[in-house]
């Protein structure tokens, strides 16, 4: 089975994923990252220093790892969704969809006719899917993930209109970005329990929905704690953190 076909499969049994995050910009970290045990690799252009070429790079790299590569685009960056699929990215994440019309318009990008208007050119994800074009045009709306990030209010609000858009296969929760939304500025505490209390309401709506949610967990105890809530795909630390907890590791056995 492929990379994107075995992703897909484990995300439609709902089986707990863990995600490495990455913003840097050099590939090679990504693949690094690839070739431990997390089920996938995220790659961040909203908040990270990951741009269009570094992204393309990171994907294949990802995938020569066996693995696969998700994006998260720079925020109103619609039309950056359709490149990363063409790429080979097994989905994308989109910040800030505040509302149903951001999600019919990030689907528009993400989704082939007759869900969206995806036009042709998977130059790299034919070779990563495996598939003949004709098979990829038919398949590949269920093969990849359109996910909408729901990180303010206005989302919060919108949440039922944006999961019963068609195309948007799944959420992702910002925690942080929602505990300063919640806590109108005042606060930057993802593990909040006004946070946890939105976390566990998007769940609820979600499965009515029939979608999945995702989520930035940060700390492994928190994504240990995420998937069994139900949610589905967890992303643990950041390339950074992992860097400066191997450095503080290293020091602290010379005593420094």
């Amino acid at each position: 089975m492929s990379i994107h076909g075995g992703f897909a499969s484990r995300l439609t049994a709902g089986e707990p994923l863990f995600s490495a995050w990455v913003g840097s910009r050099e590939p090679a970290v990504a693949a690094v990252l690839a070739r431990e045990a997390f089920d996938l690799v995220t790659l961040d252009m909203q908040h990270g220093a990951v741009d269009i070429d570094a992204a393309i790079r990171g994907i294949q790299l990802v995938a020569g790892a066996g693995k696969p590569a998700v994006v998260r685009i720079p925020v109103g960056d619609f039309q950056a969704t359709s490149r990363m699929l063409d790429a080979g990215a097994a989905a994308v994440i989109a910040p800030m969809v505040n509302s149903a019309a951001d999600a019919r318009a990030f689907a528009a990008f993400a989704k082939f006719p007759p869900l969206g208007e995806r036009s042709w050119g998977p130059h790299a994800a034919l070779a990563l899917s495996g598939l003949a074009p004709k098979d990829y045009l038919s398949r590949a709306n269920g093969l990849t993930r359109a996910v909408a990030m729901i990180e303010t209010r206005a989302a919060l609000d919108a949440l039922d209109d944006i999961l019963a858009v068609d195309g948007i296969d799944a959420v992702f929760i910002g925690p942080s970005d929602l505990s300063i939304a919640l806590s109108g500025g005042r606060e930057l505490e993802p593990e909040s329990a006004a946070v946890d209390e939105a976390i566990d309401h998007v769940l609820v709506r979600a499965r009515a929905a029939g979608k999945a949610v995702w989520a930035y967990a940060g700390p492994p105890e928190r994504a240990a704690a995420f998937a069994r809530k139900g949610i589905v795909v967890s992303a643990i630390g950041s390339d950074t953190v992992f860097l400066r907890q191997g450095a503080q590791a290293a020091l602290a056995g010379v005593g420094r």
